[in-house]
């Protein structure tokens, strides 16, 4: 009787287990990101992302946008690009920054902001195939986040605990922040990832970003979290219902990103080698491309990032 009893809980386990899969899978959205073309970089080892924030409110109400210092602007922007190498052997994955306002040669447009290759319509999908063609990586997955799913996430895990390196306060980002290492709800970490308000604007942003992202992928694969049931399936649904990937791209892959996160990347900007003001374009970030060439010629190969090639 026993061991049928057991036989019986193991089932319906099992049967939890895959029902719980196909919801997870199934809320997720789904952008058509990836396509051939002409010129596409082959396949590299290693597995590579490129990960995004948007700026959409889309799920905010206005109370919520008030709150947060979001503003009502309308349609959608990068306001975050990083692409992430998970190598295929043992070694640490590298998490690159890619500025927004990069200035690069966008296919069937010219030079401009990276950003632009997203927000003048060419959406992802123009998006994806600029960065493939300016490092020469080929991008394997893609997810996308906005504005209200970035604060449902984190809330999600019962805030995150972030270390501020100087006091911030900024309005437009509804934030006033103290220095030294703090816990941050999902709005007010929010803000800390959008302001520019300090020396070198979204120079700074990025570190932000790239320290944010790992701390987040910590707080939600710790034991704390992920065998406490009332947190890691709020967590999974809230993750599932707030990021958009490939149309290729299930839960497991999220769930392989978050583990090769948590060994602990190699964290960089892509290298810069000046911020110049152009005439007609606004302020923008010059790469330095040897080096630049150096950092994406390693990933390519799936080989360490040289120091050189790394932020400084």
């Amino acid at each position: 009787m026993i061991v049928r009893i057991l036989l019986a809980l193991l089932v319906a386990m099992l049967l939890l287990v895959v029902l719980l899969y196909f919801q997870l899978n199934g809320s997720m959205g789904r952008i058509d990101a990836l396509g051939d073309y002409e010129g596409r970089p082959a396949d590299t080892p290693g597995e590579n992302w490129l990960l995004v924030g948007s700026d959409s409110r889309k799920g905010l109400s206005a109370a919520e946008r008030k709150k947060f210092a979001t503003g009502r602007a309308v349609g959608q922007r990068t306001d975050t690009m990083m692409l992430l190498h998970i190598p295929a052997g043992d070694g640490k994955p590298t998490l690159v920054s890619l500025p927004r306002d990069s200035y690069v040669p966008i296919p069937g447009q010219g030079r401009n902001k990276l950003n632009a290759a997203y927000s003048g319509g060419g959406g992802p999908k123009l998006l994806v195939r600029t960065v493939e063609s300016v490092t020469g990586i080929r991008i394997d997955r893609y997810m996308e986040i906005g504005f209200a799913g970035f604060v449902g996430i984190v809330d999600s895990v019962g805030g995150v605990e972030l270390c501020v390196s100087q006091a911030i306060k900024d309005p437009k980002a509804g934030i006033n922040l103290k220095k030294g290492c703090q816990e941050l709800d999902g709005g007010t970490a929010l803000g800390y990832v959008r302001t520019r308000a300090t020396v070198r604007a979204d120079l700074d942003r990025v570190k932000r970003q790239r320290q944010f992202f790992s701390a987040v992928i910590q707080k939600a694969t710790s034991p704390g979290v992920l065998f406490n049931p009332f947190t890691s399936i709020p967590l999974a649904f809230s993750a599932a219902e707030s990021v958009s990937v490939d149309e290729g791209a299930g839960i497991t892959d999220l769930s392989g990103l978050a583990f090769a996160m948590k060994a602990g990347p190699v964290t960089t900007t892509v290298p810069v080698a000046s911020t110049p003001t152009l005439p007609g374009v606004g302020s923008v970030v010059q790469w330095d491309r040897a080096r630049a060439l150096q950092l994406f010629g390693a990933l390519a190969k799936d080989q360490p990032v040289p120091q050189s090639a790394l932020e400084k």
